[in-house]
């Protein structure tokens, strides 16, 4: 005898609350990485309507932050001008803890949240 295995249930769709919690943490993410809002993102945007305009926000942003530090660590090390790359890279730091925590208050208040620059790699 065989038995035969029951097929997988979709989870649950998030609460409200859920929703806009997850959404928020997604913006609060790109502080550390932007592997946090990628992984919320991915994990949760069919269950939550604002968990996946809100997460690929962040990830959008969190690329292009990480790009941003990337390029300017790269460009450091070329003499007369590294110096200013470094302190571009010491910037966008800045900048992305900026933009990560109003992003993720605006979301917690219930807003939407739109970084001011950001190219939107995923549609």
């Amino acid at each position: 005898m065989t038995e035969s295995t029951p097929a997988p249930t979709p989870a649950a769709p998030l609460t409200e609350a859920d929703d806009k919690l997850w959404a928020s943490l997604a913006h609060f993410g790109n502080i550390l990485s932007f592997l946090a809002p990628l992984l919320i993102w991915l994990l949760l945007k069919d269950r939550g309507a604002k968990v996946a305009v809100e997460g690929k926000e962040a990830l959008n942003w969190g690329i292009n932050a990480t790009g941003a530090l990337i390029i300017s660590i790269i460009l450091s090390v070329i003499p007369f001008i590294g110096l200013i790359f470094l302190l571009v890279y010491f910037a966008v730091l800045v900048v992305n803890l900026i933009f990560a925590v109003m992003g993720g208050i605006k979301v917690q208040q219930g807003s939407s949240y739109r970084y001011p620059i950001n190219i939107r790699w995923i549609k």
